[in-house]
Formats: C-alpha cells, structure tokens, sequence
C-alpha cells in the first residue's frame, strides 16, 4: 500500500522557518512516519522541504520539495499513491485547499469529508451544527472583526479565532474593555472543569475511539499547549468517548482522523461536560497514541476508510508516562 504523507510546516508550506506551529507539525510528521514504518504493508513517501532536516525510519522514501512549489508536488505524488495523508491547519483554509486539490485530481485522501471539514474550520459554525443535535456547548457568539466585548457578556470568557487551530489567538477575557481582536473570533462562556482530547480513526462502517489524553496548558490569560498525556479516570473518560462519537456523527465524519476537544466537569452525571470543537485532522495527540496501541494508527485509517473494521490491541500496563507527549524541550 503505497501512502504519501505531506505536513504542511515540513513539506514546503510554510515560509517562516520558525513559525510556532512548525515544531509541532515536525512532531506529528515524525510520529506518523515511525508508525507507519511498524506496518510492512505500507511505502511510505514523505514530501520533504528541502531546508527541513526530519528524523524518518529506515527505508523511507522522500520526495524533496522546492520552496513555494508544495501544493504542486502534492498532487503529482499523489497520483502516484494509493493514499494520501494531509496534516495541515485548518485556518486560513489551507487544510481544505490541499484535500480538494488532491481529490479533484483522482488521488485518495484520507481525511474527512470536504463538508465535514469546512464546518469544522469555522468555531461558530462548528458549535452550531454541535448545538443543533442536542450536544452541551459552551454558550457565545461570534464577533466581527474590530468589535468590542459586549457588555452584558459574563466574565470571564474564552475567546478564540473563528478560523484558527490550536491555541491561536486565544484569549482569557477578564474585561469588557479589553482591546477587540482585528479578525473574526468566537466568544463563549469559560468552562471550568479539566480538558480532554478524544480522536476517532473514522470510516464509512465504524468509528474506533482511541484513548482519552488529558491536555495541558500554560495558566496565563494567552494559554498555550504544552502537551497531554493519557487520561485515566475511567468513569470521566467514558463520558467523553461518548461526547465524542455524538459529535463526529452530529457533522459527519467521514474517514480519516477526527480529534474532538472537551471540557469534563466535576458532576458524575456529564451536566457538566461540554464540547468545545472539532478538528477535522491528525493532531498532536498522534504523538502519544502512537505510544499507546501495539499496532499501526495509520494502517488502521486505511483499513477503516476502505470499509473494515479495524482492532487496536493497547500495550499492556500502559499508563499516564507512556502515553505522555510534552511539546516543550522537542
């Protein structure tokens, strides 16, 4: 099975070498590659920027990319491939951009539906669709570009880029004075309660929910991510899966990887839980599950979206050091 693998910050995309996001996407890019390398049924094809110096398995092929000529390369490998793999961020719609291009030339991706992905790009419309099937949101509202925190909004509150990833441009908001952002953002109601990650390889016939991560942030009023590592309350953790397969089938999943970020509060009953939103990608959390299963994340991806029914067997005694991913220090 011959897979191409492209990770926008490592494969070209990117034209700040020191970006934040960069350490990052190489972290996932190498995970990936390491994983793949446990299943002799897969080639894999990397597409490598030709500044980029990545750490890859023992036999994998690379594919070396010009600066500005990455969308270019990815489609012609692509048509060389079985499948394709895309990990990109979503803002900006540079995530969708690259799956339809791929698509639109006959190749294979293996990701979510280009529907699925669009909604999932844009917060606000990713609560709505979220609220709409009955599933516990944090209530808000988006704000335009430039407009100011409404005053009777309860405080604090949790701001965030409409079209971002990750931590970008997000904001703990103690003030109606405070500054408006320039672009379009979602505001909402602050969660309390402890924030957890569940992905779900997907596929036409079944869903496997992986193991919950507990994530972790900076504390400051700009929070940045700092890693997961697994989460093993198991009675909270249920709550979660459970949370998470409701949200990939209110937007459609598809096939491929979709991660699902939640808040678990503090009542047994869930009342508390809420979703807070849907990332139509591999996200960093590959880094830790990879650690976690005995057999290949990706290889499952592929057996899930041809119509299988893929198993992954956890390692034995694993606990929160195994599957503990630290995004300082790499």
């Amino acid at each position: 099975m011959r897979v191409l693998l492209y990770e926008w910050c490592s494969s070209g995309g990117l034209a700040e070498e020191d970006a934040a996001i960069a350490p990052e996407g190489r972290l996932m890019l190498e995970a990936l590659a390491a994983d793949a390398a446990t299943s002799a049924a897969i080639e894999l094809t990397v597409l490598v920027a030709t500044a980029t110096r990545l750490s890859l398995p023992p036999g994998t092929r690379t594919l070396a990319v010009r600066p500005g000529d990455d969308t270019a390369s990815l489609v012609a490998a692509a048509g060389d491939a079985d499948w394709t793999l895309i990990v990109a961020p979503e803002s900006d719609g540079i995530l969708l951009d690259r799956v339809q291009r791929v698509r639109a030339a006959g190749g294979r991706v293996l990701a979510p539906h280009d529907e699925v992905i669009a909604i999932a790009s844009d917060k606000q419309a990713t609560i709505d669709a979220l609220a709409a099937h009955g599933l516990p949101v944090p209530a808000g509202r988006s704000l335009a570009a430039g407009e100011p925190i409404p005053a009777g909004f309860h405080l604090p509150a949790v701001r965030k880029a409409r079209g971002g990833c990750g931590c970008e441009d997000l904001r703990l908001i103690r003030s109606h004075l405070t500054p408006a952002a320039a672009t379009a953002t979602r505001l909402e109601a602050f969660a309390t309660g402890i924030p957890v990650g569940v992905s779900l390889v997907c596929g036409p016939r079944a869903s496997v929910v992986l193991p919950v991560m507990r994530q972790r942030f900076t504390t400051d009023d700009a929070p940045c991510y700092l890693g997961s590592d697994l989460f093993t309350d198991e009675a909270a953790a249920a709550r979660a899966k459970a949370l998470a397969v409701r949200a990939a089938a209110a937007i459609g999943a598809g096939a491929g990887w979709l991660g699902v970020d939640l808040v678990l509060g503090d009542r047994p009953d869930g009342s508390g839980d809420r979703v807070l939103e849907v990332n139509p990608r591999i996200t960093t959390s590959i880094v830790g599950q990879a650690r976690l299963v005995a057999s290949s994340l990706v290889a499952a991806m592929i057996e899930a979206a041809t119509g299988g029914m893929p198993t992954l067997e956890p390692i034995a005694g694993a606990d929160e050091s195994v599957g503990r991913f630290d995004l300082t220090g790499h």
